[in-house]
């Protein structure tokens, strides 16, 4: 609130006058206008110092309305910074797993480029591996070729001499059995013509000689099997191997009823093979059983299916003589023999014959056993 200057009241001292009482009156009557102009300046003044101060509280009132809205704008400012702040952080982290995702993308594309550089690497390696194959292909195509000429080289002397072969067979079959009947049909003459002008040292010689000459048309016989089974053709179909074991054993018993022989045949066996060479096969197989089991007063022959992890494994055991397994890679040798003639007669060729049948079919053969304890042999055919 403003205040004026300090009003001055002037009062006259009263002297004495000698003028009347009027007079005085109107001295005061001055006094008093003076007092009041006074009194109405003072309150203009006081007006004027409240409209001052009316106006300082409205300017002020607006000030304080002005700051409320600019406090208003610095709290939005404020906020907007705090949400660009978190928009910034927002950004920051999505920058920085953009680079995280870079440096993965870039490991990933350095990886690729390795392996790529890897895989190049490795078609030059492959391509010269290509290169050196190619060669040894034509290398081959030229060496097969050459082969196929030698081959066919080879077929033409081999044809040659399965014809020469075959002409020594007749020879055989003709020129050497013929004097061999000769010598059997003389000395048969001989016992049975002039018995009563003969010791019984010649009757002996001539027993030997008849002995000799049957034992060598035997192995004439033997031979010439052994060069058919290697030289004829092979006709497969399906066989009943069960059905062949047993005709082959009825022919035995038929033709020794004596002999107590068990034979245990399983039902059922079949195999795509030449019948003719698997019935030489297999009677060779029965009859070796049938043979090296006489020394016993009764005996087992078995035929069946071996369980053992081979396809199309066949078997056939005994529990006769046996043989010394030290000596099993001779069983099957042409004219190699781990028995005496004594003991049980034979030339020696049948398990060689076997052997080259097994052979021709694609087939494996070996055998296990021990002396006095039996023999199985085992065969594949495929």
């Amino acid at each position: 609130m403003m205040s004026g200057p300090t009003p001055h009241y002037h009062l006259q001292e009263a002297r004495p006058d000698p003028e009347p009482e009027s007079s005085a009156i109107e001295n005061a009557r001055r006094a008093t206008l003076n007092i009041l102009e006074d009194f109405a300046a003072e309150k203009c003044e006081l007006e004027s110092g409240q409209r001052a101060t009316l106006n300082i509280l409205e300017d002020f009132d607006a000030e304080k309305k002005r700051m409320a809205g600019a406090e208003r704008a610095v709290l939005n400012i404020l906020e907007d910074f705090a949400s660009e702040k978190s928009q910034l952080e927002e950004f920051q982290h999505s920058f920085l797993n953009i680079l995280e995702d870079f440096s993965q993308e870039k490991n990933r594309l350095e990886g690729t480029q390795r392996a790529v550089l890897n895989i190049l690497e490795d078609f030059e390696g492959e391509k010269a591996n290509v290169e050196l194959v190619n060669e040894r292909l034509e290398n081959e195509i030229r060496d097969r070729k050459h082969i196929e000429v030698e081959m066919q080289r080879t077929n033409m002397e081999l044809s040659a001499a399965n014809k020469e072969l075959e002409a020594f067979s007749y020879s055989v079959s003709h020129d050497l059995r013929t004097p061999l009947r000769s010598i059997d049909g003389f000395s048969q003459a001989l016992l049975e013509d002039c018995a009563d002008k003969l010791d019984a040292t010649a009757m002996d010689y001539l027993h030997r000689v008849r002995s000799a000459a049957q034992r060598m048309a035997t192995l004439i016989d033997d031979m010439l099997n052994l060069s058919r089974v290697t030289r004829c053709e092979l006709r497969r179909e399906s066989l009943d191997l069960s059905a062949i074991a047993k005709s082959i054993a009825s022919e035995l018993q038929e033709a020794e009823p004596e002999r107590r022989v068990e034979f245990a045949i399983e039902d059922g066996l079949t195999a795509v093979a030449d019948p003719q060479l698997i019935r030489v096969a297999m009677e060779n197989l029965i009859r070796n059983s049938w043979k090296y089991t006489s020394g016993h007063p009764t005996a087992r022959i078995e035929f069946g299916r071996s369980d053992a992890n081979v396809k199309d494994c066949f078997f056939v055991g005994d529990d006769g003589a046996g043989f010394d397994p030290r000596y099993a890679a001779r069983l099957f040798g042409a004219f190699q023999r781990l028995h005496t003639a004594k003991e049980f007669p034979g030339t020696g060729v049948g398990l060689a014959t076997v052997h080259r049948i097994i052979h021709r079919h694609g087939g494996e053969i070996w055998a296990i056993g021990a002396v006095e304890k039996g023999a199985t042999f085992y065969f594949t055919l495929r």
